[in-house]
This record gives structure tokens, sequence and C-alpha cells, in this order.
């Protein structure tokens, strides 16, 4: 699906989607990018080579524009860039809480807009980016949109309306696995351990049991089963995170975050 395609704002995830798109073999000559610090331009075409512009160039130029600003930034960046769009101009927003709707009342009528929600494991090319469409994307907009998350991970579809659930379970998923490996390296240290060994002993066994999940496809309880030995170890820990309430505090931290996308996407307007 060979389009043009223009990253407008290079932070963190701007700059790893480029990256991404180029390592899938996206041409260079098919993309561009604005920063709106010299500075930080010039370091870009230096690592990728790829053209740093104006936001209204880019505009102009693109095909499909994906604006990765923050959301503070949006409603300026939108009024730079609508006199520029033309109806076959798809944008995908990768800011949080921000509607398709948002997009919709500040751009020419009949635009094309894909709300993205990725996680910061496309750093590593192995990102979980969930996809909806607005009032006037198509299923082809869509699969467009989901052909440049797919060069840095995995892509899911999902109405708008599910969107703030899936922002608290994918997009702030990592946390979550990053506060576990936390505690157990901490744990560890407790035990005696170096702390250095430790926490590789926790990541490769999170590692470990990530690719089984995805391998096998067995349900995590079976697999959780299959290392419980009866009046063994694991058991006894297991005993303890439900006496803790472990699992009651992951799902309310779940809800949280989904409530909290929710009053983001309300204060959006």
């Amino acid at each position: 699906m060979a389009c043009d395609v223009a990253v407008l704002g290079t932070g963190t995830m701007g700059e790893a989607l480029l990256g991404g798109l180029l390592r899938s073999g996206w041409p260079a000559s098919g993309l561009r990018a604005t920063s709106r610090r010299k500075e930080h331009a010039a370091a870009l075409e230096a690592r990728h080579g790829v053209p740093v512009v104006d936001n209204q160039e880019a505009a102009s130029w693109a095909d499909v524009l994906v604006l990765a600003v923050k959301p503070q930034d949006m409603g300026a960046l939108l009024a730079e860039i609508a006199p520029a769009l033309t109806p076959a101009t798809l944008l995908v927003s990768v800011a949080a809480g921000l509607t398709t709707g948002f997009f919709e009342e500040r751009l020419p009528a009949g635009t094309p807009v894909v709300r993205a929600m990725p996680n910061t494991a496309v750093l590593v090319d192995e990102g979980m980016t969930v996809l909806s469409g607005g009032a006037h994307a198509s299923p082809y907009h869509v699969d467009r949109a989901g052909a440049i998350f797919r060069s840095v991970g995995h892509t899911l579809v999902v109405p708008e309306s599910q969107q703030d659930a899936a922002t608290a379970l994918s997009g702030s998923g990592p946390a979550y696995f990053y506060f576990l490996v936390e505690a157990m390296t901490d744990a560890g240290v407790l035990l005696g351990l170096p702390r250095d060994q430790a926490h590789e002993l926790v990541v490769r066994s999170a590692v470990g049991g990530a690719v089984m999940l995805r391998d096998t496809a067995e349900h995590p309880v079976r697999l959780r089963e299959a290392v419980t030995s009866p009046a063994g170890t694991t058991v006894s820990a297991v005993r303890e995170l439900e006496r803790h309430g472990v699992r009651a505090a992951l799902m309310a931290a779940v809800e949280a975050a989904r409530d909290r996308s929710r009053e983001l996407s309300a204060s959006s307007g």
C-alpha cells in the first residue's frame, strides 16, 4: 500500500514510526518529517535520510499525515495545515484522548481521520496499536493507517467507543509490566540476590512467559497450573498474591486508566 507519508511531530513516538517505516522497506523518498527545532531537524535528516520540512509543505505533499504532536498543541497544528489539505488526505492521530470528532470539527468537511493508540514497544518493533476510524474513514483508510503501524508491530481495529478501554489495557499496559518487574526484582534483592542477577532472572522469565502465551495459544490459567505443583513453592506464592488482592488491584488499575482516558476525551471537546 505505497503512499507518501509525513510524520508531523518527531518526538519519541513520531521518530519511532519514522524509523520503523524505513526498516520495513518504506523508501525515504516517500517520507517527510517535521520538527519545531532546527537542531533536531538536522539530526533527524542525518539519522534517517528523510527530508524535514515545515508543516504546510508536509500537508501539501503527503497522502497520509501522521499527527504526533502533544494533544495541547494539536489545535494550533490543525489550524496551520487545514488550508493545505485535499479531500484525499488521510489524517492519523496518535494524540491520547483526542477523538476523531475533535479533528473533524476543525478540518474540511469529509476529511478522513483515523485514531491510533500505539504503545511504547513500537521502539523495538513489538508495538501494539489500536485503530478506530472516524465518520469519514472507510475500511480502506483504516487499513492504510494500519500499514504504517504494522511496520513497528501489530494492530487491532476497534470501534472508537472502545478506544478508552484499549488505551487503559494496551497503551498503558507496558507500565504495568515494568511495575511488576520492579517489584519482583526488589523481592529478589530482599532474598539475597544481587540486583543485576535478580533483574535478569525476572526479565528472562517475563520474556519466556510472553512467548509461551503467544506461541502455545494456551489459556494463561493452564500455563500457570503447569507451573503449580501440589504443596509446592508456586502455589504458596499464588496464595499470597490472592490474599493481598493483586488480581483485584490490577483490574482496578486498568479501570482507573480507562476512566482517566474518558476524562481526557471529554475535556478535548
